[in-house]
């Protein structure tokens, strides 16, 4: 994690020193802490509250990881080292590298930065991960947005250091007839009902690493064999 993301506000903090302060400059001491007292409760209430709002954003998530195959098209998610999913997923056209404009997928060890999107209905078009309010169906003709959820990545690596800058995502895309095979612009694509999985089970700073080779024989045999049956017929 680097130095810039490691530091959480405290809300604590804050609270207090908003609070002398007002109370310092507007009334005397001993209304101060008679007000102190009363409002005690109240104080800490709110900030258990604005706390575990911002919770989220500071604890690292270190019980999913996800594998994403270039060479297969495929995603397994992993809890606590099992292979628990597996989805259908869309890399670049342009191929894999982390230069500027290439259009290409990173490789490498990426973190989950931000999320965006919590809620939305499925098909949601984002625009500057923006909610839009318009909602396309599946395979809309002429259409190819960035739809329903996002999780904005970060590379942890020197092969994938631009990752951020350039936008890569996860995101759902109203396209699912070419997942399965190459056709982002970098991103990962992926089909609503599966991001929206995805995005309600892994929180900020889980890893993900993506790789050019096929996944391991003995990681998809760990995954739940109805899953396996699903993703066994190629895109048409």
């Amino acid at each position: 994690m680097r130095s810039s993301d490691s530091v959480c506000p405290t809300p604590l903090g804050i609270f207090s020193a908003v609070l002398s302060g007002v109370l310092s400059s507007l009334i005397s001491n001993k209304i101060s802490r008679m007000l102190k007292k009363t409002l005690c409760p109240v104080l800490w209430c709110a900030t258990l509250l604005f706390f575990v709002f911002q919770l989220s954003g500071c604890i690292s998530d270190n019980r999913h990881r996800m594998v994403v195959s270039v060479a297969d098209q495929k995603m397994v998610l992993l809890r606590d080292g099992k292979p628990i999913s597996c989805y259908s997923v869309s890399t670049s056209k342009f191929g894999v590298g982390d230069t500027p404009g290439s259009c290409a997928t990173p490789l490498g060890v990426l973190r989950v930065k931000e999320k965006f999107g919590h809620g939305v209905p499925a098909g949601m078009v984002f625009k500057s991960r923006q909610p839009t309010g318009e909602v396309l169906r599946v395979d809309a003709p002429g259409r190819d947005p960035i739809v329903t959820r996002i999780l904005w990545l970060d590379g942890l690596d020197a092969t994938n250091r631009n990752a951020y800058r350039r936008f890569i995502y996860i995101h759902g895309t109203p396209e699912e007839r070419n997942i399965g095979r190459p056709s982002s612009y970098g991103c990962i694509r992926m089909k609503s009902k599966d991001v929206i999985e995805l995005f309600d089970t892994v929180g900020l700073n889980s890893k993900i690493l993506i790789t050019p080779n096929p996944l391991p024989t003995a990681l998809l045999a760990g995954v739940p064999h109805q899953i396996r049956q699903s993703l066994s017929h190629p895109p048409e």
